[in-house]
């Protein structure tokens, strides 16, 4: 149950970040005026680090339950796995890439700070990019252990 769990949450996580890297932020630009466009991508991208860090540490506990449930079994294999250690990495970007570089990225905007908000952005990018990759990564990971 577990597994199947596993896959479903990590596969609904990488189509949400796919539907927010080509759906709903490009989207948002091409239709409404600049402000208002980078107002409502920050919500949404605010909305996606609360369910990135939620879903992370579930996945990160579903894979350390089936790690202690393997080690009773006598199956046990290496206790840091691609299925462990994806998820800290999808949580390291979210931490580093929303909430570290968030408050730089305003006052950049507001014309504070050490970097241009074009670089932190850039940073900011690359992070959720590794994110993405990671979860789906995760997702493919699961879903072949449960086939």
């Amino acid at each position: 149950m577990f597994l199947k769990l596993q896959a479903l949450l990590a596969a609904l996580w990488g189509g949400l970040l796919l539907c927010i890297a080509f759906v709903a932020t490009p989207s948002a630009f091409a239709v409404l005026e600049r402000a208002q466009a980078g107002a409502y991508v920050a919500r949404v991208f605010a909305i996606e680090a609360q369910l990135s860090l939620a879903l992370g540490l579930v996945l990160m506990m579903i894979e350390r339950r089936l790690a202690r449930d393997a080690a009773e079994a006598g199956t046990s294999a290496s206790q840091f796995s691609a299925r462990l250690l994806l998820p800290v990495v999808a949580l390291f970007c979210t931490i580093a890439g929303y909430y570290g570089l968030q408050p730089l990225m305003a006052s950049a905007k507001a014309g504070v700070g050490v970097a241009s908000f074009a670089a932190l952005h850039g940073v900011s990018l690359a992070f959720f990019g590794v994110k993405g990759l990671a979860v789906l990564a995760l997702a493919w990971i699961s879903q072949r252990r449960t086939s």
